[in-house]
């Protein structure tokens, strides 16, 4: 065990490994270096999850394996969303944390580790700071994570948004803009590093620059980005919200073929009524249009959303209507999930009505149909040449993504042949399964250009 090594396990979203990376960042500058071994670190420390139940307890397993394995001279510090909301819970359930640092102020590592050396704790370290105060002293740090050819490139952190399952806001607080010249500034680096690929996250992108006082804050910044990191050939946009999808951000996607025609929008659900429960936006009018208008003036556009089944007081009928909207709009992808009661948020006092096997089969109902739906629109790609972004080879196989895809949760696409990772190649897609395709590269000519997919990509209709 050596005191100036580290071991950090990142649990949760994208967002959470920007944070889980910042943090590397900070030891490092101070001396400190990272290890995969727990029993060689002399720092151990647990970047949490508190979104929903499962995430907490994979976060209380991997903090109580750790602690279980402590030797002495070891600390153990969780960190991150779980920590934020429930850190005296943390505390109790698992004996042998030293200390205990939330998501609102990751950028005090540093000075967490260095007081939990230099004092005696009887009890563990608490660094909760009352009141949230994301994004406004991160130090100089890159609030990005490079993961190959690809980096996520956090914008913003917290949320305003009212909805009524959503804990977000109680563990992250209100939105806080990154100040546009930092983000700029690392996406300059990020292509000076080679990155192919930046994927924009925060928990919701288009309210960027709502509280710098920014009118379309979100095409303010696409602008800007394709203006100093030319030569990034993706942009990527995660974690849209409904209603906020503006004529500007759309001019400035369709203008830019580095805006990759992809958006993440989740909706939640598709019956109006249901939506007012869940404090969304309902007005199914908008989506409709804006999707139409979208797949319009964006060739070969690639949808993702995700929705809840089993919200409390969900119908049979109000299901039934979010099926009908998933057959009708097409999505290319869509990620569903079973309501998962959280105490304190404004969904509390409806507690947690609809049975667990209700939801089981309706969340079965939906994947069903979505795959039916998903194995349609990437057989209508067979034929057709697409930039595949290799990511890793073996067994004479090569594993990729396209525009098509988001990194972690979206398909792949299988290239015969061993393909250098992090080229970015043309490949003629000869087979299509459920979520994935496979093909050949593509020697003769280049691959089609995402402005000509409209003649060419799958028939979908809002």
């Amino acid at each position: 065990m050596n005191l100036k090594a580290f071991h950090l396990v990142s649990l949760g979203c994208a967002k959470n490994t920007v944070d889980s990376e910042s943090m590397a960042q900070l030891l490092l500058e101070i001396g400190y270096y990272l290890v995969e071994d727990p029993a060689r670190a002399g720092v151990l420390i647990v970047n949490t999850c508190g979104f929903i139940e499962p995430a907490r307890e994979e976060s209380l397993q991997a903090l109580r394996d750790l602690a279980a394995a402590k030797r002495k001279g070891q600390i153990l510090i969780a960190a991150g969303c779980l920590t934020q909301r429930y850190g005296a819970e943390v505390a109790r359930q698992v004996p042998g944390v030293d200390g205990i640092l939330g998501t609102r102020r990751w950028m005090d590592i540093v000075d967490v580790v260095q007081r939990l050396r230099k004092e005696k704790h009887s009890q563990p370290l608490y660094h909760l700071p009352a009141a949230p105060t994301i994004g406004t002293d991160e130090r100089g740090v890159p609030r990005v994570a490079v993961q190959g050819a690809s980096a996520y490139l956090k914008i913003a952190d917290g949320c305003r948004r009212p909805c009524a399952f959503c804990a977000i806001p109680l563990i992250k607080g209100a939105a806080v803009s990154r100040p546009m010249i930092a983000i700029l500034d690392e996406a300059r680096a990020l292509q000076d590093m080679g990155v192919h690929e930046l994927v924009l996250i925060a928990q919701d992108t288009t309210d960027y620059g709502n509280d710098l006082k920014l009118k379309d804050g979100l095409a303010q910044l696409l602008s800007g980005l394709v203006q100093v990191a030319p030569q990034i050939d993706w942009i990527r946009i995660m974690y849209a919200y409904p209603g906020y999808v503006t004529d500007a951000l759309i001019d400035v996607m369709a203008s830019h073929p580095q805006i990759v025609p992809y958006l993440d929008m989740p909706l939640q659900h598709a019956h109006p009524a249901v939506l007012r429960r869940m404090r969304r936006p309902a007005n199914l009018e908008w989506i409709y249009y804006t999707l139409e208008k979208m797949r319009q003036r964006l060739p070969g556009l690639a949808l993702r959303t995700t929705f809840i089944v089993g919200y409390p007081g969900e119908t049979e009928a109000e299901f039934q209507a979010l099926l009908d909207f998933i057959q009708l709009v097409r999505f290319d992808r869509v990620g569903a999930f079973q309501f998962s009661f959280e105490p304190g948020t404004p969904s509390e006092p409806l507690g947690d009505p609809v049975p667990s096997d209700v939801k089981q089969e309706r969340y079965e109902r939906l994947m069903e149909l979505q795959q039916g739906i998903s194995l349609q629109i990437n057989q209508a790609y067979v034929g057709k040449v697409l930039d595949v972004l290799i990511e890793g080879q073996g067994d004479s196989l090569s594993l990729g993504r396209s525009y098509r895809d988001a990194p972690e949760i979206d398909g792949m696409v299988l290239v015969e042949g061993e393909i250098t990772p992090g080229e970015l190649v043309p490949v003629r897609i000869t087979g299509a399964m459920t979520y994935d395709l496979s093909g050949v590269l593509e020697t003769c000519r280049m691959s089609i250009p995402l402005t000509t997919l409209e003649k060419t990509a799958p028939s979908q209709a809002a």
